[in-house]
């Protein structure tokens, strides 16, 4: 189909065209859309380049048509694959976007000379002047080249898009798509005052802003296409976007942390590589012949295409330029030989083969280390011990060091700085073991990175993920994706090299790959992405092809910041590779896998980080809190903001996901335990109950507080001199607003241990195929590591985890099932301690009238209620309520789980162990503590009415659930009731 246009008054290349086409030995005719868009590119780069002076009636129709080419790629195939493997179009779409890049940038940012001189560069008002100025033609123009972008994006989507991409390729249309992005960047990455400007200049800003984010778009859609299978397109695109001189500058032999990469010498191996690899495909290479030999032979426009290397060849005439591309037909496979005394770097990488040498050696150097082998051990126990220490004594002393200037590079391992004591036993005989845990020590940090958050990023794709949103930047992750991803099935070059493996070592081994990481990552936190949605997807996809060049590790290095325990770009690293594992529990590969063996690496690694650096850091932070708490210490003290807190619980947490989701699996489950996980949960459980208050279901004191006001509603306001009357007689004045935000020191890490109990109880549930006992080995390392005591005082309600008691009666009852030393430790305490009588003495009279006295009250403390609640106690006559007994089971309950038992009575509530519910550190802030599980005397209330013999796991399990239940049922019956009421107690 074709449409017939009224036909402008164009310049005279139309008539020349027709020239060319009626020849008889010119190329084939044109059809209607070649001729008129191509017509509409030429008068377009007039009107930019104002040579000739195109007026606006001509423009009009040069907008109709490139607005009609739109429509036209976007819905018929055949005009798309005509125009697609049109030369002159290509040409002219580069010549159009050679003339705007400078003219917009003169009318948005400055002249083009200053953009690269900092002395010369406008200002952030100096720019939106000149927007505001330019306003309509930057809106005209933008519009068009939009359009025109949208149009190159349409031409690669084909049934053999390589013929495109060469064309592409060859006008060096590539290259000014890249201009095209750099200028997109620097326009919106300006930090616009738009408050001191008036409404209609901010409205004029806002919308040149929007269309350059949306030409970045496109041209980011486009590039995508561009590369789209095909290895030279990525290699070409992926050199130019990664080795920025002014980043890679600083990464050269000093600098531990990149593996001694040198980034000068890795890109002259890459462009060789590209030439050894530029030959087009058959059909592309007769097109751009053909080209030159009529058209361009003539003199007509747009002209010759430019002589460029490495590809200028595929069209020049036979011997007159150097050829050194391979033969494409020749795919016989060859062996990577390096030959160090090879003159010729060319025919040295020639030789070689693979894509880079250098990008080799560098992966070799910071993989992870045990890649090939376990050479790499994980700490024991004790370690982990004496760094938590080591954490609690320095931890303010760390933070003081770091403020003062002397952080640790996050690029770096830290090996070269001060050796930390406490790991010279551990390292020195294997100095593997240092390598691995060197991003652990807190002592070796030298500096900080200074391009994180602050001042110009390396890289100008990293800058994108700051100025567009989740639905416009997904064309970026998909152009990462599609340049590292090792697909199933992908195709090995002839020197047996994984190409997509190779773009994602060089991802990393670039100060501008790992910069745009980084960005990836912290952008989906920032806008809060679920796990459903095609950033996260993608995202994982990124991190999943890092996995498979086992270089997590060392990205996970890359992206730390000294001054926080986890980073926020480390923990949405920690949450895709949950995500990554989760999806392997629901296909898990087989146990003898190369894959399951490549999770089990990746996961040992996390856990030294887990166990070497995260827990003793939490666990001194807890510490710290638990000394604020307790008066040993001043809070102005505590190091950290709640800010810094909120990033520690929040990679915190991730950890703890991750974990649940490795526990689920039996294999990987079994990891955990020969690691001892144990002792981590509990040094965190330790911590929380040391340095954390538990929150009340109900706070007495606020609600009687707020009674006050609402009694007094009607009276009057007091007077100054009646306030200072009562301020002199000792009335304290009015308590002052509650702040807005709690301080640093009394955040709760709300939600953790609910988490951790969760974990616990997968490890100590049976092994696989039996119901019971719990699991004997991780019984042992709670009781070696004193942990029964912490998991009781997890059993007292706390509103910052309130799903902890449940969670805990699960934990108990596996740890008690089949453990007589986690039984006989359990007596020991309740024998300790034993509750309170609350009988009260003999019934008095009143000596005055005779009458009987009121009863005696008590105070006693109800879980979930804070302080103690007066009740008044009913003497021993009125109590003759017999307590119920549950009949005895019959023979039709079959499964041993659901067998009824006899009711214990309820247990007293009274709380006089304090001190058996906490370890010596908290007794004297442990003030919201249960009583006692009392074994003894329940058995006694149904000796005489038991029939039916019950497991020693079911007893406790009752114990722990009616404990459990009745202080839930009292603290929620309760809640109406201040500290001055009083309540019968039965």
């Amino acid at each position: 189909m074709s449409y017939t246009f009224a036909a402008p008054d164009l310049d005279s290349s139309v008539s020349r065209r027709d020239a060319a086409t009626a020849a008889e030995d010119g190329p084939r005719p044109l059809s209607i859309e070649e001729l008129c868009f191509s017509s509409a590119l030429s008068c377009f780069e007039g009107w930019l380049k104002l040579d000739p002076a195109i007026g606006h009636r001509t423009m009009n129709y040069v907008t109709k048509f490139i607005t009609r080419t739109l429509e036209k790629t976007h819905n018929l195939k055949n005009v798309r694959e005509t125009l697609s493997r049109n030369v002159e179009i290509w040409i002219w779409l580069a010549k159009d976007f050679a003339a705007a890049i400078p003219s917009l940038t003169t009318r948005s940012i400055g002249p083009l000379s200053s953009i690269n001189d900092p002395e010369k560069g406008v200002t952030p008002q100096e720019s939106t002047a000149l927007i505001t100025k330019n306003y309509q033609s930057l809106k005209d123009d933008l519009g068009l080249l939009i359009k025109l972008m949208h149009i190159a994006r349409n031409l690669l989507v084909v049934p053999e898009p390589e013929i495109p991409q060469d064309l592409c390729a060859a006008s060096q249309f590539d290259q000014m798509l890249y201009q095209t992005i750099i200028l997109c960047v620097n326009v919106t990455s300006k930090a616009y005052d738009g408050d001191v400007l008036e409404e209609s200049a901010r409205t004029k800003l806002s919308e040149i802003t929007e269309l350059y984010k949306k030409l970045l778009v496109t041209c980011l859609q486009q590039a995508h296409n561009w590369i789209a299978k095909n290895d030279r397109n990525k290699m070409s695109f992926w050199t130019t976007v990664l080795f920025d001189d002014e980043a890679n500058g600083d990464n050269d032999d000093s600098i531990v942390g990149a593996g001694n990469f040198r980034p000068e010498i890795a890109k002259m191996e890459i462009e060789n590589w590209i030439e050894r690899n530029s030959r087009f495909c058959d059909k592309a290479r007769q097109l751009l012949s053909e080209y030159e030999e009529t058209l361009a032979a003539r003199g007509l426009p747009p002209g010759n295409l430019a002589r460029i290397n490495p590809i200028a060849w595929n069209w020049m005439p036979e011997g007159s330029v150097q050829v050194r591309a391979t033969d494409a037909k020749d795919n016989a496979k060859i062996t990577p030989q390096w030959k160090e005394d090879e003159p010729d770097k060319f025919e040295q990488d020639r030789a070689y083969g693979r894509v880079s040498r250098e990008v080799d050696t560098w992966w070799l150097k910071v993989r992870d280390p045990n890649y090939d082998d376990w050479v790499v051990p994980m700490p024991l126990v004790e370690f982990a011990q004496q760094r938590t220490e080591n954490c609690k004594a320095h931890f303010i002393n760390r933070y003081a060091y770091r403020a003062e200037g002397n952080e640790g590079s996050v690029h770096s391992n830290e090996g070269t700085a001060l050796p930390d004591t406490e790991n010279e036993e551990e390292g020195k005989d294997d100095p593997q073991v240092q390598d691995y845990n060197d991003d652990m020590i807190e002592e070796e940090d030298a500096d900080d990175d200074d391009s994180y958050g602050e001042g110009p990023m390396a890289g100008i794709l990293t800058e994108v993920p700051n100025i567009l949103d989740p639905k416009q930047i997904e064309a970026l992750h998909m152009i990462v994706k599609s340049c590292i991803l090792d697909n199933a099935g992908l195709a090995l070059s002839r020197a047996g090299e994984n190409l997509q493996k190779t773009r994602c070592r060089l991802f990393l081994a670039c100060e501008c790959g790992r910069s745009l990481l980084r960005e990836i990552l912290v952008f989906i936190a920032v806008w809060e992405k679920d796990e459903q949605t095609l950033i996260f997807q993608l995202t994982t996809q990124i991190v999943e092809a890092i996995h498979h060049s086992a270089l997590i590790p060392y990205a996970w290095q890359s992206l730390r910041i000294p001054k926080d325990i986890i980073s926020p770009a480390q923990t949405v690293l920690l949450r895709l590779v949950n995500n990554m594992f989760r999806a392997r529990n629901t296909d898990p590969p087989p146990a003898d896998s190369k894959e399951h063996l490549r999770d089990v690496k990746l996961l040992h690694f996390l856990f030294i980080q887990f166990r070497s650096r995260i827990v003793p850091e939490c666990a001194a932070l807890m510490h710290l809190q638990a000394q604020i708490r307790t008066d040993s210490c001043d809070p102005v003290d505590f190091p950290v903001d709640t800010w810094d807190m909120e990033r520690a619980k929040d990679g915190l947490e991730q950890f703890l996901e991750l974990l649940t989701t490795v526990n689920e699996l039996v294999e990987t489950r079994e990891y955990l335990i020969e690691w001892e996980a144990a002792y981590e949960l509990l040094t965190l459980l330790k911590g929380l109950e040391a340095g954390v208050p538990k929150k009340p279901l109900v706070d007495l004191a606020t609600r009687a507080a707020q009674r006050q006001p609402a009694n007094r509603r009607s009276v009057a306001p007091p007077s100054d001199e009646h306030l200072e009357h009562e301020y002199e007689h000792g009335d304290p004045p009015p308590p002052p607003p509650p702040p807005m935000q709690d301080p640093a020191h009394k955040f709760p890490w709300p939600d953790v241990k609910g988490k951790i109990l969760h974990i616990l109880a997968g490890l100590l549930q049976p092994p696989p195929g039996r119901s019971s006992p719990g699991n004997p080995a991780v019984q042992a390392q709670i009781i070696r590591h004193n942990g029964i005591v912490s998991l009781l005082n997890c059993c007292v309600y706390d509103d910052h985890n309130r799903y902890a008691r449940e969670r805990v009666q699960i934990c108990l009852k596996w740890l008690m099932d089949g453990s007589d030393a986690a039984n006989n430790f359990l007596r020991e305490l309740v024998a300790m301690s034993p509750p309170p009588s609350l009988d009260p003495p003999a019934a008095a009279t009143n000596p005055t009238d005779g009458r009987p006295a009121p009863a005696p009250t008590t105070s006693l403390r109800i879980d979930g209620i804070p302080g103690e609640v007066k009740v008044q106690l009913k003497s021993p006559a009125s109590r003759n309520t017999p307590v119920p007994v549950r009949p005895a089971s019959d023979n039709t309950h079959k499964n041993s789980s659901a067998i009824p038992a006899p009711y214990y009575p309820l247990p007293s509530l009274a709380s006089s162990t304090a001190a058996l519910m906490g370890d010596n550190n908290n007794r004297n802030v442990a003030s919201n503590t249960l009583p006692p599980i009392n074994f003894q005397a329940g058995k006694e209330a149904v000796k005489a009415t038991a029939q039916a013999a019950r497991t020693r796991s079911e007893e406790l399990l009752r114990d722990i659930i009616t404990l459990a239940d009745e202080a839930a049922r009292l603290a929620m019956g309760q809640s109406d009731m201040d500290e001055t009421e009083e309540e019968d107690f039965m």
